[in-house]
């Protein structure tokens, strides 16, 4: 049975009846008034911080006119009312294509750090810098696409492939914009999972984008559920997505808005559409869009809307008291924030966050392997640097900002992405700049490659020119090897420069962003440079950054692969923060926020070229999928090594709450964010973990429920995380907060999230495989 917005209103959640319409061209009317006055006049969500804003927006809103509201929802100021509209600007990781800001790691490098703290500090600094340059609404954070498929193309800009870690830093970044005086604008919702058709199946003009076709347990427990805690941390704005999502425009789609969100999960915001989301007038007013284009929303369209009955003067006032409420909510209103400026204009609002990126930078890399102690380095007496991304590009150290798709490997060092996930950078520091510091302090001889493909050819060919020039001009005119460093008597080549360095370091990326999904999860061109390398030294070092899962297996297990740093895109202090894992100023313990596989065939979903899209896999991605298929990752979720060792003991639970656990479903009313009670504490679990190494570091302690067989879940996910600093010899004790959310799945008959009984493991360790403790609870 298709569960409609109707159905979850009637068994859910309100006493009503609202037809639900599969309109063609969706120009069909809605009775949609007493649905608006139920859920924010009439109070049927419970507004709790919110309401002092509703009241001042609905106050404002009550002294336009229609024509004003009108301007309101379609991104105009009202002169009469001091009413200015509001700026809006991309992306989370700083003001695109602004100068004098600061370019931070991507959400994907942030959400590798697994720490809390690191994701609020990070997301309240690029908070201040879009508050400095007086822009009210930022495209982010984003949850989605969440990471379906490992060849989406936007997954440096995401939070992670599984919904609990991507909610947690999801409603970690809303709360930390709000704070700031931001109104965060999450996205995309929903479905949104893969780039190629996007804009139109086979993207012509005027045809219908692909529609994402999921069922609604598959929603409710992995797509939507970040989204309950982005709006519980007081979202103000929500993006829809461009898609389609079960055959309606995600724009257009009142089960999705009008239900799920603007009801089921209490939104007091506005919606705004990604591009080319909106493309009717009443069908996208009436499923649910509140900011749109005039081209669609002229105040005679809208007035004759009202007029006719395919419209409702109550819902006009709903959308124009959601465009404000944010304003008021986040304290926009209080008359401190600077003034708007354009993109080039010389306000500096980067403050300290240098210090910021490099901290973070650090804490995203991953250590993936480290045989015969290969790291951290200790003055090494020669470093040989291979790799285009060691080094600069030619000309930067911005690109242009495009959102048509990007090459699978970017020909200088990559510390940011593209379109949506676009870094303007004041300056860069790339791996080459900042070893050559450390080198000149340490006495270590340096020599590169910044290059992939350079061989004995390309050496002779510049070779012979020289000896042309030379011959025609009487030994003036062309000096030298054009692009070659001097101060050697090797050969220029990267077998020469290896056979002769103690360290060899092997830079490679892995590019691409928004408009285009990509192509490959793995480069010939970049992997042989690697092997190359690895042929002919005996301590090859890898250090990889790339915009999502990577498959290393071409030389992952080439005895002279010694060891592998691998992160996303780090941002502007990218090379310090490389350099401080290399040598030990930086203990690495960052996690993987998905599974690298063996092949690309281990995973289970890759680009749909057909107009629907189906999620048949369900709930099961990334590592639910190769847990459920018993897949043998390469490197799992949740892995990553430490220069130390530790050890897990004392596992233990408590129930907090028994009461609650009592019931089978929630019984609170709804807030912002869904049921209120879905979000107390029930459970507690704790464990002991030492550090029986002999350096200090982090441990990031990882908690992973497995339910009784009737809730039909996967074998096991992550519900907890704590990352602890724990100094050689030392022990600290962790403890796990289950919220009843956390332990509740999605029934589909009953239309909400329930508490199965049964028995249920709790498993403690160090990723999603490698469990060190368990208990288990009966319910």
């Amino acid at each position: 049975m298709r569960v409609t917005f109707a159905h979850i209103l009637g068994v859910f959640l309100l006493p009503l009846t609202l037809a639900h319409n599969k309109r063609a061209g969706n120009t069909t009317a809605t009775n949609t008034t007493s649905l608006v006055e139920g859920l924010l006049a009439n109070g049927a969500v419970d507004l709790g911080d919110w309401d002092v804003a509703y009241q001042k927006a609905v106050a404002l809103v009550a002294q336009m006119t229609n024509e004003q509201k009108v301007t309101v929802i379609t991104g105009g100021s009202v002169a009469a009312l001091n009413w200015t509209a509001l700026e809006q600007k991309d992306a989370t990781q700083n003001p695109a294509g602004y100068d004098y800001v600061t370019s931070f790691p991507l959400a994907s490098a942030l959400a590798s750090t697994w720490d809390r703290d690191l994701m609020t500090t990070q997301f309240r600094a690029v908070a201040a810098e879009f508050y400095g340059k007086g822009i009210q609404v930022t495209s982010g954070p984003t949850s989605q696409p969440m990471g379906r498929t490992p060849y989406s193309g936007r997954l440096d800009e995401t939070l992670g492939a599984d919904s609990y870690l991507n909610g947690i830093a999801f409603g970690l970044g809303s709360q930390a914009f709000t704070d700031v005086g931001i109104i965060p604008g999450g996205k995309h919702f929903l479905l949104n999972e893969q780039e190629t058709n996007r804009m139109g199946f086979g993207s012509p003009s005027g045809i219908a984008p692909y529609s994402s076709d999921a069922d609604d347990k598959t929603i409710h427990e992995t797509y939507l559920w970040p989204f309950y805690d982005g709006i519980k941390s007081n979202m103000g704005a929500v993006m829809c997505a461009m898609n389609k999502v079960n055959g309606t425009a995600s724009c257009e789609n009142d089960d999705l808005l009008m239900g799920l969100l603007k009801t089921e999960l209490g939104f007091p915001g506005m919606v705004v559409p990604d591009v080319s989301g909106q493309s009717t007038a009443y069908g996208s007013a009436n499923g649910g869009l509140d900011y749109g284009s005039s081209t669609y929303w002229s105040n005679a369209t809208v007035q004759e809307g009202i007029n006719n009955g395919s419209f409702s003067q109550a819902l006009l006032d709903d959308k124009a008291v959601r465009n404000v409420i944010g304003y008021f909510y986040v304290g926009l209103n209080n008359g401190s924030q600077p003034a708007y400026v354009g993109q080039e204009a010389y306000v500096d609002v980067r403050a300290n966050h240098s210090a910021i990126v490099r901290t973070n930078g650090a804490a995203a890399i991953v250590l993936l392997k480290n045989t015969n102690n290969a790291l951290p380095l200790s003055k090494p007496r020669s470093i040989a640097l291979f790799g285009a991304n060691a080094g600069p590009v030619m000309a930067g150290p911005n690109y242009e900002f495009t959102v048509s798709g990007t090459p699978s490997l970017y020909q200088g060092h990559l510390a940011a992405g593209a379109g949506g996930g676009q870094g303007s950078f004041s300056y860069l520091v790339t791996p080459q700049e900042a070893l050559n510091a450390r080198a000149r302090t340490e006495g270590t001889m340096i020599r590169w490659i910044l290059n992939n493909t350079y061989t004995d050819d390309v050496v002779s060919f510049f070779h012979k020119r020289q000896e042309t020039s030379a011959n025609s001009t009487g030994g003036g005119g062309f000096s030298g090897p054009a692009g070659l460093s001097g101060g050697t008597s090797l050969t220029h080549t990267i077998p020469a420069y290896a056979a002769t360095a103690q360290v060899c370091l092997a830079f490679i990326n892995a590019f691409s962003g928004e408009g285009a999904d990509r192509t490959e999860l793995r480069s010939t061109e970049a992997d042989s440079l690697v092997t190359t390398v690895a042929d002919n030294c005996n301590n090859t070092i890898v250090v990889v950054n790339t915009v999502g899962p990577r498959i290393l297996d071409t030389w992952i297990e080439h005895e002279n692969v010694t060891a592998v740093l691998y992160s996303s895109l780090l941002g502007q202090e990218s090379g310090n923060s490389i350099m401080d894992v290399l040598y030990g100023d930086v203990n690495p313990s960052a996690r993987l926020p998905y599974t690298i596989a063996k092949n690309e065939s281990d995973y289970n979903v890759g680009i749909c070229e057909t107009a629907v899209c189906n999620f048949t896999e369900g709930n099961y991605i990334d590592y639910k999928y190769f847990d459920k298929y018993d897949v043998t990752p390469r490197f799992e979720f949740g892995y990553g090594l430490s220069y130390t060792s530790f050890e897990y003991s004392n596992a233990a639970f408590s129930i907090t709450n028994s009461s609650a656990l009592a019931s089978m479903y929630p019984t609170g009313p709804v807030g912002v964010g869904g049921k209120t009670d879905l979000w107390d504490e029930v459970v507690s679990v704790t464990a002991d973990v030492a550090n029986i190494g002999t350096v200090d570091g982090h441990e990031v302690a990882q908690l992973y429920v497995a339910f009784p067989d009737a809730a039909d879940q996967p074998v096991r996910q992550l519900r907890g995380f704590e990352r602890s600093l724990i100094a050689s010899g030392a022990s600290t004790s962790v403890s796990f907060s289950l919220r009843r959310r956390d332990l509740s799945y999605w029934d589909v008959a009953a239309q909400d999230w329930a508490i199965a009984t049964g028995t249920y493991t709790f498993s403690i360790g160090a990723s999603s495989r490698d469990l060190r403790l368990n208990v288990t609870m009966t319910i």
